[in-house]
């Protein structure tokens, strides 16, 4: 059989689109960027007017997917993992509501954080939100399970959570496709009126009705492909491995497992093969790249009666991404130290491009802030959080999408002058514009300078919400006009950039400072074309 060579993001993307998706929405976020800009590349999503422009974020996203799924449409919306934390408030109402045409919602994780503020496990939220969850063990998992889980979404009436992490995103391995399927016509669900519109009375009836759904999801759990049992003949360890995990126990055991696996892929936990596991063997070992959400269900199910190890217990490391050395150990192996970095290999922290505009606004503020006694920069996500580290040092935090803004405004509120936030183009459309109404409704005394490359830099060029709209964004909001100021951050403009940056530093109220220059790299792709 044909096989194509896809990294795990593609391969998800090709199953939806030969699932017969209609749409795509999405925020970018390493590690998930991939999956909507194969579809944008893909012929037959062209060929069929597959929706897949950007959303402005993460919340917008889940919300447009449910609107497609209200009218019959297949639909997936993707994102990294802390933007389901944006998106939380419509995915968790989402499973409320139920979907009509079938959508998949997919959380690209990120343990050890390659790209990321934090390495949370959104299994917690697909648990929080009592929906199924996938999460493949390779690439040919990824690609089937996007496949099968839209008929699993629309035979549930529920969404479904895939959850990937960042080596599945990020590697290749062959995949077998399917069959193409037609698009869902158009529909609309006869009931929606009684699901989709979420007043207490009907949220009570849904909520019930998600509870008896619990039954059904564990049923096709515990029948699941995607979950299997393996037994073998040493009984004195029973092993638990989920998703990738379970790719690297097998590289273990290339002549096969000589103690029983329960390999688990689909959630929720498949207690038959659970029980059958325990009766079995005297101690469990929990492997799984995240947070021990499974060690901790097991632990609860099973009470004292059993040895579990795993992230809890120290078996493995708490914190940080699994490999094939982390695993060995764990078994009590001898480790080859395969994974290791080698130490002729010369280690080097990220640093802004050489050109980028991000360096020249830096460069001009840290100079004007030598003359305040105690100035503060709250800077945002994206390249210019490397603003952070020399020669700039020039932020003082980096919390969340939008933070920096509302944290200036708060530091105002307490006395902090100068307070100044530091912006990209795409993280203020995606969440600084609230946090600006916020400053004009309470007339903050602060400066917000936006660094604006025209496109979202980070994830690697994609376009940004903000383009060409940033100066009336902000005068709609009700910064006054004469303190909406727009600069070109080059070393031949950095006197009147300096004292523009005075001007607004020193004026009481809300300023907002425009610094605007193309991003170097996409500039270079312009020219290179």
């Amino acid at each position: 059989m044909k096989k194509n060579l896809f990294l795990g993001d593609e391969a998800i993307a090709q199953a939806a689109l030969d699932a017969g998706l209609s749409g795509v929405y999405s925020y970018p976020g390493t590690p998930s960027t991939e999956i909507t800009e194969y579809i944008q590349a893909s012929s037959l999503a062209r060929e069929r007017g597959v929706h897949s422009q950007w959303c402005c974020n993460e919340k917008t996203a889940v919300e447009a997917a449910l609107g497609m799924s209200y009218a019959g449409k297949k639909v997936l919306s993707c994102m990294k993992h802390v933007g389901l934390n944006v998106a939380a408030d419509a995915f968790l109402n989402v499973a409320m509501s139920g979907i009509h045409g079938g959508m998949i919602v997919v959380s690209a994780d990120d343990p050890s954080m390659h790209s990321s503020q934090n390495e949370q496990d959104n299994r917690f939220y697909g648990d929080f939100a009592m929906i199924p969850i996938f999460e493949p063990s390779n690439q040919q998992e990824a690609y089937d399970m996007t496949y099968d889980g839209f008929a699993l979404s629309e035979a549930t009436g529920y969404p479904i959570l895939l959850r990937i992490t960042t080596r599945m995103a990020h590697s290749r391995s062959g995949i077998v496709r399917r069959e193409v399927l037609p698009e869902n016509p158009y529909s609309t669900p006869e009931d929606g009126r009684q699901r989709f519109v979420l007043l207490p009375a009907n949220a009570r009836r849904r909520f019930k009705t998600l509870l008896e759904k619990q039954q059904t999801f564990l049923e096709h759990s515990e029948t699941s492909p995607y979950n299997r049992y393996f037994d073998a003949s040493d009984k004195r360890m029973g092993i638990i491995a989920c998703g990738i995990a379970f790719n690297y126990l097998q590289e273990n055991y290339p002549e096969g497992f000589t103690h029983p696996v329960l390999k688990i892929s689909q959630y929720p936990i498949p207690k038959k093969q659970l029980e059958q596991l325990v009766n079995s063997c005297e101690e469990i070992l929990v492997l799984e790249d995240g947070f021990p959400f499974v060690e901790r269900q097991v632990k609860g199910y099973l009470g004292l009666h059993i040895r579990i190890h795993g992230r809890l217990d120290g078996t493995i490391p708490r914190a940080g991404e699994l490999n094939p050395d982390i695993v060995a150990q764990a078994l009590g192996k001898e480790v080859n130290q395969y994974y290791q970095i080698p130490p002729i290999v010369e280690t080097r922290p990220p640093a802004l491009c050489v050109g980028c505009g991000h360096r020249d606004v830096y460069i001009a503020l840290n100079e004007v802030l030598l003359e305040y006694e105690r100035p503060k920069v709250f800077s945002d996500i994206g390249c210019y959080t490397l603003g952070a580290l020399p020669p700039f040092c020039a932020i003082d935090s980096c919390i969340d999408m939008g933070a920096s803004i509302t944290m200036a405004k708060g530091a105002a509120d307490a006395g902090q002058f100068p307070s100044i936030a530091v912006i990209g183009d795409s993280t203020f459309t995606h969440s600084g514009m609230t946090g600006l109404l916020d400053c004009v409704n309470d007339a903050a005394n602060l400066l917000i300078v936006i660094s604006d490359n025209e496109t979202t830099a980070m994830t690697g060029g994609q376009p940004s919400s903000a383009t060409n709209r940033i100066e009336s964004i902000c005068q709609g909001i009700g910064v006054s006009a004469e303190h909406i100021r727009t600069v070109v951050p080059l070393k031949k403009n950095y006197e009147e950039i300096k004292n523009i940056f005075r001007e607004e530093i020193n004026y009481t109220g809300v300023s907002v400072v425009i610094a605007r220059r193309e991003c170097i790299q996409t500039h270079a792709k312009k020219v290179k074309k």
